[in-house]
């Protein structure tokens, strides 16, 4: 429905029913298919990176003003079925029809390139598939590019820049790889997570992570699952229609404590110089989410208020379960290990932007 946050729905080719179909989408989608996100141009502001990766089927708003799906791998549609066979076929390249029924989503173009690099002889078929994709994501994710063409990405789609080296391509597509990882929610915390910080350019912050986001009660108070894990704080509230209208909710920004600060270390400078306590009520709440993790945007949507908005107990009829108390934990947490690839991002960005491709003709 919107980043991180996964609902579960009926989905059907009959209309009309909460959202509208979208058959050619539905006809190329298979589970756990990795896409990306995007948009046309931007709606809000801030609007934070313009892309986001997904292998759930994705709603026409997770992006604002419609989000738009690139699937890294297409299902190879029979001529018969009338859907987008046509234009699949100019726009993919086909893979041997023994070895899988899904395309790449390269055009001829994009195909040249990978083989201009080289690419193919590095990896193998499939992942040369995603090699682009992932370089787009880990680009999408830098601030200094948003920063830097941030009138190109408002008015129009992001323009990513390519390298004329493949190691800088395979270096980059390698981050995009960890965003997506922490970005994708069928991918689990600990293995996005391990997988980040288990490499020689691991960033700092490991120990950060542990102390993000943990559930309190005040002293002393005996949990009671039913009205503790209930978001009463004025998240949101039913609009006009059924629609979810975000509200003020309940936070406390504050200074780190001694042992967080401590803690975080050198991360403060890229989690955010203040902290906050996010209340589910009157008593609970996830305490130090760094206010960059808090205010992290992502195509417009303020991530982990919108989550909350969604799931106030007027609208949801029913307390978070431990297993969503601990998603939010989690949730956090993978903003924050995003913050804490920023250097990394931003330096891969400069990297490319100093050896482009000299496109012929």
């Amino acid at each position: 429905m919107r980043p991180f946050d996964v609902q579960r729905c009926y989905y059907s080719p009959l209309r009309p029913l909460w959202r509208e179909p979208r058959p050619e989408y539905w006809a190329t989608y298979r589970v756990g298919t990795p896409v990306l996100v995007s948009r046309f141009k931007a709606a809000k502001f801030p609007e934070g990176p313009p892309i986001t990766f997904a292998r759930s089927l994705c709603d026409y708003h997770m992006m604002p003003p419609n989000a738009s799906i690139f699937p890294i791998l297409l299902r190879a549609l029979p001529a018969a079925t009338g859907v987008n066979a046509t234009r699949q076929g100019k726009l993919a390249i086909r893979q041997p029809e023994e070895a899988t029924n899904l395309v790449w989503n390269l055009s001829p173009l994009a195909r040249a390139y990978l083989q201009e690099l080289n690419v193919s002889e590095h990896v193998d078929e499939v992942e040369s598939a995603e090699v682009l994709w992932m370089h787009a994501l880990a680009i999408g994710h830098s601030p200094t590019y948003l920063e830097e063409n941030a009138d190109g990405i408002r008015q129009d789609w992001p323009r990513i820049p390519l390298t004329d080296s493949k190691e800088l391509l395979l270096a980059s597509a390698g981050l995009g790889k960890q965003v997506a990882a922490l970005l994708d929610t069928e991918t689990s915390y600990e293995t996005a997570i391990s997988a980040l910080f288990s490499g020689p350019n691991a960033p700092v912050g490991t120990p950060t992570l542990q102390s993000i986001a943990a559930f309190t009660l005040p002293k002393g108070m005996t949990l009671d699952e039913a009205k503790h894990f209930a978001v009463t704080a004025g998240w949101g509230h039913a609009g006009k229609e059924g629609v979810t209208m975000p509200g003020k909710g309940k936070i406390i920004d504050r200074d780190y404590t001694e042992k967080e600060r401590a803690s975080a270390a050198e991360a403060i400078k890229l989690l955010g110089e203040h902290t906050c306590d996010v209340y589910l009520n009157e008593f609970a709440h996830w305490s130090n989410i760094p206010l960059g993790v808090w205010e992290y945007t992502i195509g417009g949507y303020q991530v982990m208020k919108k989550w909350l908005s969604y799931r106030e107990e007027t609208l949801l009829r029913r307390p978070l379960t431990k297993e969503e108390v601990r998603y939010v934990q989690e949730m956090a947490r993978r903003i924050a290990a995003i913050l804490l690839l920023v250097p990394a991002l931003d330096a891969n960005y400069q990297n490319v932007k100093a050896h482009t491709f000299p496109w012929k003709g």
